[in-house]
């Protein structure tokens, strides 16, 4: 056949190949299409590739002796739209292609026709001893041989090659590699079905994890299907058709991906969820005023998480099943039973129902199963056995269970027990146990939470917030927090702050104040389990006012008296300041990783021990503030010999306002740096002095500006700060009675190296540098914002008031962060000559909340007022 000829036919096949795979994806993006069809499309798509790939074999003029063998996906044949089509060429012993430069050649003509046909293959080129060696070393490898299929060329050498396969393959060994490749593979995804941007392949609950089954199944002899597995009494009936129909659901989920990014993607990424969603036939919820209720995206994912966590309890169930019937086929005895009581044993270090009927004769216990493994030592979980029977028991635990008095005594034994709190209700959660008792719960599982800063669904979230607080009351945790683990060492009642934790979120979602709503779950609750109304009044405190704290310590000036003030009569007494202290620290640490840092935990700290001294008696005097942190300074100034009032020339020019919003660590560090410079005979010929030192609260730098006043000193400084790619957490901006501004700044960057010092040297050299040049602003950097903004927009407000004594203004933005905005404020504030005294800068996740006070003639013009909060509105505009 001539190369022209050949090239046309390949042609052909190409545009052929792709009008009917087209039609087949085509059906699969259609919303009207049932997800039970999933499995005919997929094998139709793997048709087609079959079809293909044995015409191109024949033009090539494969040698007869060789195979080709479909393996992985392609092998069981099912294959996504844009999944790679996975093709082993099989060679008989002794025939390489690196010793016949001909057998090499056609194939590599055969591997490059497939490519210009149109295939995304995948190849691989192995004798039949090769690929038995490269599987006994490599567990992928065998793992896709396992799957593989005969698609044209020798049958002999193919059934040679599965029966050599079968014989080498050891069931027991070929489990323990998977379990454990899975276990790695879930740690990876941080050991949760609940991201919220999941791999709906590889994420625990995804796919994977029900091929893991099937894959040990197979290897085991067991069955190739869930039907086989339901024969061989592996899986009940009910488990084989929830298995069939939640694979369904995640297969068309990653196949309708594929469709929308129009390549191989298995992530539900926050750009694809909603065009996803709305091929399912979800639409958004808007409220009769026009708020948007509930996403078309927010549907899809509760569905999936769901789903994910039915594979979840599923996958556990049989392989555990699957592992008892290994054992005992290879005649090994099985693990001994040890009676816990009369309804438990321990199997394994596992909880072993003493019948299968257990639940549904004695519902009581059901959560007797979690209290028995909080209170015996050395149990890892529940059996297969177990975790089937209460799996089938979900009917049973309906208002009447959750009604009874016996369950709400044993459910409350679970949130007071010493230990394993964390574990049992995470085990609660994951067996669906808990939505079903707390039904509250239940609406609150998989929710996902768009506010940029949460990492995880609600139930998640919840369940973070209630690992942080019991780590603060174990020893072995202190070093992290040691003000909480001291003040938890004195707390009487932990299981109200757990309770607290468990209600603080429960109500989010629900359109109104989700505070005040899971107050009014959080006192039915109570009344309903009998607490005592002391204890009952403090947890509905903290569920009411769980965000209180944050809002004070991150938006308001915590050196003003009147604001501790007003929040010590807010609190209470200490009782309530110190849950309410340690319940906002578990829940700032469990929004998300990048939420938390020392800066807030110092401002969190720092109202704490305020407000502590309000309500200990001591009145919100100023001066008495004032005296108490200049002593500390001073003996902090003696330590290292610092000359003996020394720092009265500095001191004379500060006020008030400057003492009481800087601790005694930084008066004394403000001292040591600028006294000498404030004493000369003629300061204002002196040059600018900027200094920087590790960060005391142990994150980023400190960076000290002393230099004279200028109305756009803050931009100049934003902007080399955003220049340089550093992050401000916090500005304190004080001028002296002599008009020298004496500002510090907490910042931080991605790139602070391990030796600190070159950084330090950088900011005071280049900041020095750029306040005494005096040239024009540069140009606020406008960097892209991210793919989770894109997806989920804050729309940008911008709020303007005047403070209580109306002599300061109270400016408060928020938006979505991007880089540059903080300088794009500033610009603005310099424009009009508006006076910066406090910046309070908080980033949560990828909005920012930032706090302002202000001062300037020209805020007394209600005109001059819309003009500036209509330009800040256009800085914040995302590019």
């Amino acid at each position: 056949m001539s190369a022209s000829l050949l090239q046309a036919d390949l042609v052909s096949l190409r545009e052929t190949y792709k009008r009917d795979k087209a039609k087949v994806m085509s059906s699969l993006a259609d919303s009207a299409y049932a997800a039970r069809g999933l499995k005919q499309s997929l094998r139709q798509l793997s048709i087609l590739a079959d079809g293909l790939l044995i015409e191109l074999w024949k033009q090539a003029g494969m040698p007869p002796e060789l195979c080709l063998v479909a393996v992985g996906g392609f092998g069981r044949a099912e294959l996504f739209p844009h999944s790679d089509v996975d093709v082993l060429v099989l060679l008989p012993d002794g025939q390489s292609p690196e010793q016949s430069p001909e057998l090499q050649a056609q194939i590599e003509r055969f591997i490059g026709s497939c490519w210009d046909a149109g295939l995304d293959i995948g190849s691989s080129v192995r004798t039949l001893s090769d690929c038995l060696a490269e599987a006994s070393k490599d567990i992928t490898v065998q793992t896709s041989l396992l799957e593989s299929r005969r698609v044209t060329g020798n049958t002999a050498l193919f059934l040679n090659f599965q029966t050599r396969f079968q014989q080498a393959m050891d069931p027991q060994a070929f489990w323990v590699a998977k379990t454990l490749e899975m276990r790695q593979r879930h740690t990876k995804f941080e050991n949760t079905p609940y991201a919220l941007e999941p791999n709906c392949k590889e994420s625990p609950g995804g796919l994977r994890d029900l091929q893991v089954i099937l894959w040990v199944a197979r290897a085991a002899g067991l069955g190739n299907s869930w039907d086989d597995l339901a024969r061989k009494g592996l899986a009940t009936p009910l488990e084989a058709r929830q298995i069939k129909r939640n694979e369904a659901l995640l297969g068309l989920i990653r196949a309708r991906l594929h469709l929308k990014a129009k390549r191989r993607e298995d992530r539900l990424v926050f750009d694809l969820q909603t065009s996803v969603a709305e091929t399912f036939g979800f639409d958004s919820d808007v409220t009769p005023e026009g708020r948007l209720a509930l996403r078309a995206s927010e549907k899809l994912m509760r569905q999936y998480y769901w789903a994910a966590k039915a594979v979840t309890q599923l996958n556990q169930i049989l392989l555990l099943n699957i592992e008892d019937r290994l054992k005992t086929e290879r005649g090994e005895s099985i693990d001994q039973f040890r009676p816990l009581n009369e309804r438990f044993f321990e199997k394994a270090g596992l909880i072993e129902v003493a019948s299968d009927d257990l639940y549904q004769k004695h519902p009581h216990a059901i959560l007797e199963t979690f209290l028995l493994y909080q209170a015996t030592p050395g149990l890892k979980g529940l059996s297969a056995r177990t975790l089937r029977a209460l799996y089938n028991v979900r009917s049973v635990m309906n208002a009447r269970f959750r009604a009874d008095p016996v369950n709400r005594q044993t459910f409350l034994k679970i949130l007071q027990q010493p230990q394993g709190i964390t574990q049992a209700l995470r085990l609660m959660n994951d067996t669906s146990v808990l939505g079903r008792y707390l039904w509250v719960f239940r609406r609150i599982v998989g929710q996902m939470q768009h506010d940029l800063f949460h990492a995880y669904t609600v139930d998640q979230h919840i369940l973070m917030v209630l690992r942080n607080v019991r780590r603060f009351f174990m020893a072995e945790h202190t070093h992290e927090y040691p003000l909480c683990s001291q003040l938890a060492t004195g707390w009487d009642k932990p299981w109200i702050l757990y309770t607290a934790a468990l209600f603080h979120d429960i109500a989010k979602g629900r359109g109104g104040d989700h505070s005040q709503l899971g107050c009014a779950e959080v006192r039915t609750f109570c009344r309903q389990h009998g607490v005592d109304k002391d204890d009952a009044q403090l947890v509905e405190f903290l569920v009411s006012e769980h965000l209180t704290m944050s809002h004070v310590a991150q938006k308001e000036d915590l050196g003003n008296p009147e604001v501790i003030q007003k929040f010590a009569l807010r609190v209470r007494d200490e009782r309530h300041l110190t849950a309410l202290y340690l319940l906002t620290v578990a829940d700032i640490r469990g929004t998300s990783p990048k939420v938390w840092n020392a800066w807030k935990g110092k401002l969190l700290e720092d109202l704490y021990k305020a407000t502590l001294r309000v309500l200990g008696g001591s009145a919100p005097d100023a001066n008495t503030e004032v005296q108490a942190r200049k002593r500390e300074a001073l003996i902090e100034l003696a330590r290292q010999a610092q000359p003996h009032e020394g720092q009265k020339a500095l001191w004379d020019t500060l006020d008030v306002s400057y003492f009481m919003r800087h601790d005694a660590s930084d008066i004394a560090w403000h001292a040591r740096q600028l006294s000498r410079h404030v004493a000369m005979p003629d300061p204002a010929h002196s040059r600018t002095i900027v200094r920087a030192r590790p960060s005391p609260v142990g994150e980023g730098l400190q960076v000290l500006v002393f230099t004279p006043d200028q109305p756009d000193l803050f931009a100049r400084i934003c902007g080399h700060f955003d220049q340089s790619g550093f992050s401000i957490l916090d500005a304190r901006i004080h001028t002296t009675l002599k008009g020298w501004a004496l500002d510090t700044f907490q910042i931080v960057t991605p790139m602070l190296p391990e030796h600190y010092r070159e950084l330090m040297s950088m900011v005071e050299s280049g900041l020095t540098q750029i306040l005494e040049k005096q040239g024009p602003l540069p140009s606020p950097s406008r960097g892209r914002i991210s793919r989770r903004v894109k997806s989920f927009p804050v729309t940008p407000r911008v709020s303007l008031s005047p403070d209580d004594k109306a002599q300061k203004w109270l400016l408060s933005i928020s938006a979505s962060d991007r880089i540059g905005l903080l300088y794009s404020i500033a610009m603005v504030l310099a424009k009009h000559g508006v006076h910066l005294h406090l910046a309070k800068i908080s980033t949560l996740g990828e909005r920012v909340e930032d706090n302002f006070l202000i001062s300037g003639p020209e805020l007394q013009h209600n005109r001059a007022q819309i003009e500036i909060e209509t330009e800040i509105l256009q800085a914040l505009q995302p590019t």
